[in-house]
């Protein structure tokens, strides 16, 4: 249960620095000032550029502290996607949508990509970033049992 594990708040990166650079490096080609963000699996920590000014970026996540603590967020909203997929947000309310090292922890992915989809403004973009690391007890059977090239295929089927 995903619940129990975030519990207790965690104010550590799940990347190393490097890969913590190269994504708030990506995220400075496509944030661009004004978009709303919604953050899903959100944390302490969204990795945006600082200089990053976006309009309205909400965060969605399990632990209310490690939320917080996430100076990037003008708003926060704590739910276990696990349990209730179904945001609470009206359709076409972001330009974007981004997940940390995370899709692989959401038990009912389907459903999560459809309100992403249905989040997003028209021509708005989901960034999803991965690592090879996972917490196992966390991650779901198939992700355990593939390699990342087919993590890929798997987020993006």
């Amino acid at each position: 249960d995903a619940s129990i594990f975030s519990d207790q708040p965690r104010l550590v990166y799940h990347i190393d620095d490097y890969a913590v650079r190269a994504l708030t490096q990506y995220y400075s080609h496509h944030l661009k000032d004004g978009d709303d963000v919604l953050d899903i699996c959100s944390s302490w920590v969204s990795h945006y550029p600082e200089e990053f000014k976006g309009g309205n970026v909400v965060g969605l996540g399990m632990n209310e502290y490690e939320l917080s603590q996430n100076k990037q967020l003008s708003s926060y909203v704590v739910k276990d996607l696990n349990r209730d997929p179904i945001f609470p947000f009206q359709d076409e309310s972001f330009d974007k949508v981004t997940c940390v090292v995370s899709v692989d922890y959401l038990n009912q992915p389907l459903e999560i990509f459809r309100e992403i989809s249905r989040v997003l403004r028209p021509g708005g973009e989901c960034i999803i970033s991965m690592s090879n690391r996972c917490f196992p007890t966390k991650a779901f059977r198939i992700w355990l049992q593939t390699n990342d090239l087919e993590h890929i295929f798997i987020v993006g089927s």
